[in-house]
């Protein structure tokens, strides 16, 4: 079965009435003098630990999370993926596992091999059980104190990685159901793993389904962190629709920082979806900033497309979320920093590599081009190129690579780009910029395209629809206009994913900034909330930019 993330199990009504009080209470209930100064950790684990609210690894070097979310235990034979998140910059992975309370426990033997698979691929690992999330309004949901029972069953194989490793007890492991008994068993689950011997370093997630829209971890965060002996303790929130506004991400982000309580961003959208649009720019801007660690949410295999980064387990169809995340401004090409138990981020080396070649473009279609050059050389070695876009006199970092060729996707066609190339090294040195290359992509060919429509729930007077656009063609599709119309009197009252306009039965969509590009073979999903009569029938056919579409 595919899942989405789990912020989105909650029926569409109660996550409505949440989000709209979150809105309202979330700077209002926790300021941030509700969280006291933390004071330095008692003793240090044997590996990645905190200290003064840093998380630092065994040698003292400060460690900044730059990964995503992993869904492993839904989809178990996708170890390739954590390869392909490492080939694309990230330094961590959080990978979802499961205790057996709601679904299927992963083995000694399973997260044994992940450990091994993390380490090959020089990833920080982050491991948390799933079962746990929305406990109080997920009646499926399984204890803290269960997936407590879960990781000491595991010991053996954790035992001895904690350089490599962070124990996240269990995801969202409250709902919005009287959030504040979080507080209590999320304490007795640490004191418990650390009664067993552990010396890992622990993530906490918030209560809200992640969210703490309601402020409760901020406001006990001290109390917490207090009641693990060891300081080694992280807290995670999950920024989704609730942070909609740069004021509620800087004000709560800082709130931790000032206190000197370690924080990370364990699970984020950018995506707009039914309850909001997540400004995950400021997100990932005062991460930067403030050198706090994110996690984004998730690497493919989501039930809702839209927050899939990589379009079915394939790193070369990144989504739009993808490219922003691994690309964009502040993303984890451009930030991330290789963990020093694996040789990376040298104090030691000052010296950048040297300038790389002047680029050549080659393969050149209306929507991708590949880029060559002649390799950097270092003191220490290379480890990867950024590829930039230059417009005057300003860069846009567009694509990452290990090796001195890279294909840039999400062209738009009959348009000209000018792209240079930085080579850096593990330490974080960066050449200077090579020579520029002319790229002018050719004309879209003919438009290829399917749809999908279903009804997705219906209730007296009103339904929910969803609309899946598939290119079927052989180059990406920048930019669209969806047309299609209603036979029984249908209105769209509230879309998700596009901007709708109605004219009688007429319908016209325009994609939102996530969902302009449809990449060769991908697709793109809209939603939607409708009015309708007693009959409801689906709309039978489509047009994409003036082109008709085959139905699926």
């Amino acid at each position: 079965m595919r899942r989405t993330r789990s912020t989105t199990r909650t029926s569409l009504l109660a996550r409505l009435v949440t989000v709209l009080l979150g809105l309202v209470v979330v700077g209002a209930l926790c300021p941030a003098a509700a969280l006291a100064q933390a004071e330095p950790p008692g003793t240090q684990a044997t590996g990645l630990h905190i200290s003064n609210g840093r998380l630092l690894e065994g040698n003292g070097n400060d460690f900044v999370m730059r990964g995503v979310n992993h869904a492993h235990t839904w989809y178990p034979n996708e170890t390739q993926s954590l390869a392909d998140v490492k080939a694309l910059g990230a330094n961590t992975v959080r990978v979802v596992l499961a205790d057996g309370h709601r679904w299927t426990a992963n083995s000694a033997s399973d997260v044994a091999n992940v450990v091994s698979q993390c380490k090959a691929n020089k990833l920080i690992c982050v491991l948390e059980v799933h079962d746990t999330t929305g406990y109080g309004e997920e009646a499926a949901a399984g204890t803290l104190d269960q997936a407590a029972d879960y990781w000491i069953g595991l010991k053996n194989v954790l035992a001895g990685q904690e350089n490599y490793i962070i124990i996240n007890i269990g995801n969202e492991p409250w709902g919005n159901t009287d959030p504040a008994g979080w507080t209590a068993p999320t304490t007795a689950a640490i004191k418990k793993l650390r009664a067993a011997g552990f010396e890992h370093t622990i993530m906490v997630d918030a209560p809200n389904w992640g969210q703490d829209w309601q402020g409760v971890m901020r406001a006990n965060a001290q109390s917490v962190y207090a009641a693990d002996t060891t300081g080694n303790l992280i807290f995670s929130i999950h920024m989704y629709s609730v942070f909609d506004t740069a004021a509620e991400i800087t004000d709560y982000l800082n709130a931790f920082v000032t206190a000197k309580l370690p924080l990370v961003i364990g699970e984020f959208g950018g995506p707009a979806d039914q309850w909001g649009d997540p400004d995950e720019d400021t997100m990932l801007a005062t991460a930067e900033q403030l050198d706090l660690g994110y996690l984004a949410w998730s690497w493919s295999g989501n039930t809702d497309p839209i927050l899939d980064l990589s379009i079915g387990f394939d790193p070369s169809q990144l989504s739009a979320w993808g490219q922003r995340i691994f690309n964009g401004v502040n993303g984890i090409a451009q930030t991330s920093k290789e963990a020093t138990i694996y040789g990376g981020g040298n104090p030691g080396d000052t010296q950048a590599p040297t300038t790389p070649g002047t680029p050549t473009a080659s393969a050149v279609t209306a929507g991708s081009a590949t880029l060559s050059w002649t390799a950097s050389t270092d003191n220490v070695g290379v480890a990867g190129y950024d590829v930039v876009r230059v417009s005057g006199g300003t860069e846009t970092k567009v694509a990452a690579s290990t090796t001195n060729s890279v294909t840039i996707t999400g062209l738009t066609a009959q348009t000209a780009y000018t792209f240079a190339v930085y080579a850096r090294d593990a330490a974080g040195n960066r050449s200077p910029r090579s020579a520029t290359v002319n790229v002018t992509t050719d004309a879209t060919p003919a438009g290829k395209c399917s749809v999908g429509y279903r009804v997705v729930g219906e209730w007296q007077g009103g339904f929910q629809g969803e609309i899946t656009i598939r290119n079927t063609g052989t180059a990406a599709v920048n930019g669209w206009t969806l047309g299609f119309s209603f036979a029984n009197g249908q209105t769209v009252s509230n879309m998700w994913g596009g901007t709708p306009t109605q004219t009688g039965a007429a319908v016209s969509v325009t994609p939102a900034s996530y969902t302009s590009t449809i990449p060769a073979a991908g697709s793109v999903t809209v939603g939607f909330i409708g009015t309708k009569g007693a009959t409801n029938a689906a709309p039978t056919a489509f047009t994409l930019s003036g082109s008709a579409c085959t139905t699926a």
